[in-house]
């Protein structure tokens, strides 16, 4: 009778224990997986990372709880809305503010959140989470994703350090609009809502407004405006030269020359910018031909920092003159600095290209700047970024333009604000057939972590060679 009652309970006493092993170890063969993704190819794994993302945040705004109207969104929107906010660019196909609920907005909200950390740096606290190291090439990795900003056994801290400033950054751009938006007649908890979207969408580059007139109605509103510009502009530095700032504060001899190449050429396209941008619309009465001079000032300081990634707009960007697109539209391209949440190719990647140029202009071997002399390898990857960007932009162009039928200005202009994640449209996203919005899903997707991760995986991918070939210098030119 003990003999079969025992056999009869064996079962039952070891199923349980089959069933925990079972789930640890699911458990760590996805730790395992993950931790050998971040080690072998870290590139992979953002890439990965960034993909279940959109998926997930696509899944939310699909359901009926997120629509305004509490029916299913159409696919091709649920996936557009959530790689735009993912990949904090701003393009919309339906209107932030009338079509999605509450829950829609704040799933936006937490994607442009997501999204602006960026690739690696999701990557690299996946990984952390899930193995609890990152391992030495993860931490190559997450170091490159960050500059070098520090050594390689601070690659912890440093993300930390990402994740609070940006909190901060946020938290502090919040308490500047939330007063002024009471003070413009707004209750306390629509103000609250409104700060905080506006300041994590500015910070991030995103570009996104819960108000169904944009920021149009604040055109006018420097308390509104420049929380809005300085966010921005700091969002498109990078982290990297945030923590330089950080440390050193604004002595330039300590600064690195990432940050240096960073805040001089960021000035440059944002001086730049602006006059140019002046010139061109100052007696274009269907923008800010008919404004006063200050007016036509803060316009076109604004649309200069925006143009850079942060997609906000005081004009319709289709009444604006065609050099003025085309301005708009190398401005764009040219994006903010590495590790930041601003796209394009970077303003390093220009600053190195010029630097190339000027020195071979000169005959000189070396390319120098501040001290330094810029390795060959570093030349290489801009390059590389530069005519990859070129290259996506010029074949998704190609096939809007096969699906629209709209002019090649707006087209142009639409597929390098999707490629540079910056948010400004023609409304040509919201005229665009499934196939279209598809293609410039991709396009915002490439753009993201495409150059971003091809500049990583270049930099850190030598192979060492046992032997040289003669050298023989084509005809350039």
């Amino acid at each position: 009778m003990t003999q079969s009652q025992s056999r009869s309970k064996s079962p039952a006493n070891w199923q349980p224990v089959q069933s925990e092993r079972e789930g640890l170890w699911i458990f760590t063969g996805v730790r395992d997986f993950i931790d050998n993704i971040a080690n072998t190819s870290p590139a992979r794994l953002a890439l990965t990372v960034f993909g279940v993302v959109i998926l997930l945040f696509t899944g939310l705004l699909s359901l009926p709880a997120a629509s305004a109207a509490g029916v299913v969104t159409p696919l091709h929107q649920a996936m557009f809305t959530a790689v735009s906010s993912v990949c904090v660019t701003g393009l919309t196909v339906v209107s932030t503010a009338t079509h999605w609920t509450f829950f829609g907005q704040l799933v936006i909200l937490v994607g442009i959140f997501v999204g602006g950390l960026g690739t690696l740096t999701l990557a690299s606290l996946l990984a952390l989470m899930v193995s609890k190291r990152l391992g030495v090439r993860g931490k190559l990795i997450a170091q490159e994703a960050m500059n070098n900003a520090g050594r390689l056994g601070e690659v912890g801290t440093l993300l930390r350090i990402v994740i609070v400033t940006s909190v901060v950054i946020e938290a502090a751009l919040a308490l500047a609009l939330i007063p002024r938006f009471m003070t413009l007649g707004e209750d306390f908890w629509q103000s609250v809502w409104h700060g905080v979207f506006y300041s994590i969408s500015a910070f991030n580059n995103a570009g996104f407004t819960p108000h169904s007139d944009g920021i149009v109605p604040y055109e006018t509103d420097l308390w509104i405006l420049v929380p809005l510009m300085l966010g921005v502009f700091l969002g498109s530095l990078g982290f990297p030269v945030v923590m330089v700032l950080q440390q050193n504060g604004l002595n330039w001899k300590k600064w690195n020359l990432h940050t240096k190449l960073t805040i001089q050429v960021s000035f440059i396209l944002l001086a730049a910018g602006m006059v140019l941008w002046a010139l061109m619309e100052w007696d274009n009465v269907r923008t800010i031909g008919r404004m006063d001079l200050d007016d036509k000032v803060i316009h076109s300081l604004f649309a200069s920092v925006m143009t850079r990634s942060g997609g906000f707009n005081l004009v319709d960007q289709n009444h604006m003159e065609s050099t003025t697109m085309l301005l708009t539209d190398a401005l764009m391209f040219a994006g903010g600095g590495s590790a930041s949440t601003a796209g394009g190719i970077k303003v390093t990647t220009i600053a190195v290209m010029f630097l190339a140029i000027v020195a071979e202009a000169r005959g000189d071997t070396d390319v120098k700047v501040y001290g330094r002399t810029i390795p060959q390898g570093t030349m290489r990857v801009a390059i590389s970024v530069i005519v990859a960007g070129a290259t996506l932009v010029s074949v998704s162009a190609f096939l809007l333009l096969q699906i629209s039928g709209a002019t090649l200005d707006r087209v142009l202009f639409e597929t390098i604000s999707a490629f540079a994640t910056v948010g400004l449209s023609t409304n040509l996203s919201a005229e665009l057939p499934p196939s279209g919005v598809y293609v410039l899903s991709a396009l915002m997707f490439a753009g993201r972590v495409g150059t971003v991760t091809l500049a990583a995986a270049l930099a850190l991918r030598e192979r060492s060679q046992l032997y040289h070939y003669p050298e023989e210098r084509p005809i350039i030119g």
